[in-house]
């Protein structure tokens, strides 16, 4: 996230009666995909909710530039652009002809904006901070897009990419959340709360001659069994976050299905309210962290499919440093520093959202600090709540969430008003010398220290790279093995003959 660039699920679901036709029965030209969550608005403009993205971004919104699965920034709306020698102006050249799914023209007015848009006062937009860099946005011509920066910023193409910076509309706009309008490769056709989402090729996109799908029906799926089960009767073709790794073994063993293992930007984190009481006490923090047996909760919650992780930073990155050893796990050890602290014994209270990472991960810390003398109580919450309690109004002691946003180290640099309740000025300088580094290199060394400073000050309890667990009908081709981004792009993905 970012916003809690949530790995955002959904409540459970069972299967109704009337399920459609079996996948492979279907047309080859449509694709039937299993979703954990179902998101609460279609608009990724204006919510952070990561399965948003997931089918909305670069499918029905486009942006001016677009992040390959290897993370490379690559052109999109803009064909081309020009960056100055100071560093600060880019040109942006944008493709011709390029209309939204409504019929009307998408030119350099709609740029500005989006843009101004999302840096308004008002905006809603949920990563609003990766604007702040921008100092101006202007129509050159209708193809050509000034924009001019304040700083340097490291990230600023890559975040050009991101759903975050979609071109919309101001005619559309106000019903995106519901019945999104955008330019992307496909157009949006139904929804059907708690059931399913719809799309439908979009013929007058400018690289429609190499789009292979003509539809493509999300279901919605939280539940393991259910996901299990539709799959094995194969109602999907696709179920890209599986939740359920404790039976991939099933699937890997039927020649009908591959299985995918593959690495994403996901932190999940043990979150601890910095801002209340006891957790706005760094020595209660490295505690937690001491109680905290991520082997056991890898195990026990992934079944073995995941990375621990001992900051916030993805183990596959370039900057990465190992630090999972910086309070080794000592149920005794934890005991007296919560004694220390005075707080042995207190009732702290876990609320978590309905993903199978975090309800499995709930339990086995909660009986991990129950070896250590604190009183745990999980409360399992719907995920409307989590976003209106937790990371709204920040109601919460602690709370397991994944970040599964690129490049959001920047979550602690946001202060006290971001859910975290996190307020240092150190942190915050160290993330305006990282966001303006250019130098890949020395950017790396100073994400390196930002790693070593969130483990010392024990933030949050680090627990786990999520990984990207997939299951796919062995027709689907073209599809991303790893997760680079929120989004997964559906342009060049095809069912085989």
């Amino acid at each position: 996230m970012s916003e809690p660039t949530l790995s955002r699920t959904l409540p459970a679901l069972t299967l109704a009666f009337g399920l459609m036709a079996s996948a492979s029965a279907s047309a080859a030209a449509e694709l039937v995909i299993g979703m954990q969550q179902e998101p609460t608005s279609l608009d990724p403009t204006a919510d952070a909710t990561a399965s948003i993205d997931s089918m909305m971004t670069q499918n029905v919104f486009e942006s001016l530039t677009t992040v390959a699965e290897n993370g490379e920034v690559q052109p999109n709306l803009a064909t081309s652009w020009e960056v100055s020698e100071d560093g600060l102006t880019y040109t942006f050249t944008l493709a011709e002809g390029v209309t939204f799914h409504d019929g009307s023209t998408l030119d350099a007015e709609d740029v500005v904006y989006s843009f101004d848009r999302a840096m308004g006062e008002d905006s809603v937009n949920p990563s609003k901070d990766i604007f702040e860099p921008i100092e101006s946005v202007k129509a050159v011509d209708p193809q050509t897009v000034e924009i001019t920066l304040t700083n340097k910023d490291a990230f600023f193409l890559f975040n050009m990419g991101q759903g975050d910076s979609a071109i919309v509309a101001s005619e559309s706009v106000e019903t995106n959340n519901a019945n999104p309008v955008g330019s992307g490769p496909f157009k949006f056709d139904s929804w059907t709360r708690g059931d399913r989402l719809t799309l439908v090729k979009n013929p007058d996109h400018r690289d429609a001659d190499d789009v292979a799908l003509d539809k493509v029906v999300f279901r919605f799926i939280s539940d393991p069994a259910a996901a299990t089960a539709a799959m094995m009767a194969e109602e999907l073709d696709a179920f890209p976050g599986f939740p359920a790794p404790e039976l991939l073994p099933q699937f890997e063993a039927d020649p009908r299905f591959r299985v995918n293992v593959g690495s994403t930007e996901g932190e999940v984190i043990l979150a601890m309210n910095n801002a209340k009481p006891p957790f706005d006490n760094v020595e209660v923090r490295r505690a937690v962290a001491t109680a905290i047996d991520r082997d056991e909760i890898i195990e026990g919650a992934m079944y073995g499919q995941a990375v621990p992780i001992g900051s916030f930073y993805p183990p596959h990155g370039t900057a990465y440093v190992d630090l999972t050893d910086a309070y080794p796990h000592d149920s005794t050890k934890a005991e007296e520093m919560f004694e220390a602290a005075g707080v042995a014994g207190a009732t702290m209270t876990l609320r978590v959202p309905p993903f199978p990472y975090a309800t499995r991960s709930a339990e086995i810390i909660q009986n991990q600090l129950s070896e250590a003398g604190i009183d745990a109580k999980v409360e399992n919450v719907e995920w409307g709540f989590w976003i209106d309690e937790v990371y709204k109004k920040k109601n919460y002691d602690m709370t397991i969430i994944a970040h599964t946003s690129p490049n959001d180290m920047g979550n602690f640099a946001r202060g006290p008003d971001y859910f975290y309740g996190y307020d240092n000025a150190e942190m915050t300088a160290l993330w305006e010398k990282i966001q303006t580094e250019v130098d890949a290199e020395a950017r790396n060394e100073l994400l390196k220290q930002g790693q070593q400073m969130l483990s010392d000050q024990s933030v949050h309890g680090f627990l786990f790279q999520l990984p990207l667990l997939g299951v796919f009908r062995q027709e689907v081709e073209g599809y991303w093995s790893s997760s680079p981004v929120l989004y997964m792009p559906l342009k060049n993905v095809r069912i085989a003959d």
